[in-house]
């Protein structure tokens, strides 16, 4: 049995992830995914071309050339974009006609990971039903049948100007009319893959710019910088007496900011300013905008302040996109900084959202830090704890007990959601309450139950088999 054989679905909720260099990231496997990806295309497209793009970490070097080389060995060509945001590569994926778009990142993951994400020829993430063609390819064993060989082996060419193509389509979003002139911002580009683009966007728009954390060196993509550790950049922000300060994490599809006093803006914050903007100025397709079961309860109260609505998805940018998609809305996004604009882009994009924020603040006149009070965010508190199996609530009824009556003890004043990371081996609980000392008891209380709860049936294992730690 391989390792293939031992999982239900490669496939997590954004990708393939996991420690670069070993399985499901290993070089062997890789190159099998490159191949069956390179099949797929071909299935499907008269003559594919697909473009691959990267963050920082080291890793990407060698799985790039994995990835190429299993797709040119089944007689796909593909073009190397080398470091760029994931939107930017769903942007090129578009822009260059390409059948598919490649992202090799774990966005904000410790450097030590690795993953890889497709982006279908329109530029929205593979659909689950693609991404399980391909994984079905790769189970069945027959992928030696589609090797070629000689002048049908697909070749593998670079594209330099990338990094200026998806500039240009940044600065073309920002209405002409204008000017990021007199304009002070920190940037915190997390050593990863905005370290290029982003200061040139912003400078390039009239801003004054400094820029922290733009020296990748391969290992030092996300550490304690960017979207999910913003201290530094609140004190260059206090420091420089700037603006604004904007934060991304490795691969810039997230936007965490500050605003002049020094104050963290979540994505819940950022969509709250933006959306009621928007529905002030009849911007916000339908009134509505779309987040996740995560948003904090004030989201909703905001809108509907202003006549607008919110509706909620399960936990991914993916699962946004799509009801955006369905329902026809036009902005949406997540607490973590998932901003999806999605009159001008596919998917989230952290300069892109920044670039709407200062918008909203030049047309408005005011500060980010009197915009911000258009939300008032409900007690909340996030824990993270690791677990060594995914288990259904549904076969640990004590926990499952322990959760619906919390939920029933705060009742419409309040909320718990347990669920499990999607790229991580991890359970997040998060309670929301009016009452913020309650909100601290009982994620305390809940998360060292869930802790002894799932180690005691991990250890006895009288459950169906779920996603183990090798």
């Amino acid at each position: 049995m391989t390792e293939l054989d031992k999982i239900n679905r490669l496939f997590g909720t954004d990708g393939i992830r996991g420690r670069a260099n070993f399985y499901p990231m290993s070089i062997d496997m890789v190159l099998r995914i490159g191949q069956a990806i390179g099949i797929y295309f071909k299935k499907k497209c008269l003559s594919p071309k697909i473009i691959i793009g990267k963050d920082t970490r080291r890793s990407g070097y060698i799985l790039e050339q994995a990835l190429s080389s299993g797709i040119g060995s089944v007689g796909v060509e593909t073009f190397f974009l080398g470091p760029l945001p994931t939107p930017g590569i769903a942007y090129l994926t578009r822009g260059m006609r390409a059948s598919a778009g490649i992202v090799i990142s774990a966005s904000h993951n410790p450097y030590f990971d690795n993953g890889i994400k497709i982006f279908s020829a329109d530029g929205y993430k593979l659909p689950n039903e693609a991404e399980d063609e391909v994984e079905a390819i790769l189970r069945s064993k027959k992928i030696n049948n589609y090797l070629v060989a000689g002048r049908e082996i697909g070749v593998s060419l670079r594209i330099d100007d990338a990094i200026g193509q998806y500039a240009v389509f940044l600065k073309e979003q920002f209405p002409k009319k204008l000017s990021l002139e007199g304009v002070r911002i920190v940037i915190d580009c997390a050593n990863g893959a905005s370290y290029k683009v982003a200061p040139k966007v912003f400078e390039e728009l009239g801003a004054e710019v400094f820029t922290i954390n733009n020296k990748p060196n391969g290992l030092n993509i996300n550490d304690q910088c960017g979207a999910l550790y913003p201290l530094e950049l609140v004190e260059k922000v206090k420091l420089y007496k700037a603006d604004i300060g904007f934060a991304f994490d490795g691969d810039a599809d997230r936007l965490i900011c500050v605003d002049e006093k020094g104050v963290v803006l979540d994505g819940d914050e950022i969509l709250a300013v933006c959306g009621v903007y928007y529905l002030e100025n009849n911007r916000l397709r339908k009134n509505t905008l779309v987040a996740t079961i995560m948003s904090n309860m004030g989201l909703d109260i905001a809108l509907q302040k202003h006549k607008g609505k919110l509706i909620r998805t399960d936990v991914g940018d993916r699962h946004v996109v799509e009801a955006m998609r369905k329902g026809g809305f036009s902005l949406g996004g997540e607490q973590s900084g998932h901003l999806v604009f999605r009159d001008c882009s596919t998917t989230g994009d952290g300069i892109l959202a920044a670039l709407f924020l200062l918008e909203t603040i030049i047309e408005k006149e005011t500060p980010l830090s009197e915009l911000r009070k258009v939300l008032t965010k409900f007690p909340q508190n996030l824990s993270n704890i690791e677990v060594p199996a995914k288990i259904p609530l549904k076969f640990m009824p004590e926990l499952d007990k322990k959760i619906k009556s919390i939920n029933s003890d705060l009742g419409q004043k309040g909320r718990l959601l347990f669920r499990y990371s999607g790229t991580e081996m991890k359970a997040r609980i998060m309670v929301e309450s009016y009452d913020a000392e309650k909100v601290g008891e009982y994620v305390d209380d809940l998360s060292s139950f869930a802790v002894s709860t799932i180690g005691k049936y991990y250890k006895k294992g009288d459950y169906p088999t779920g996603e183990k730690i090798l």
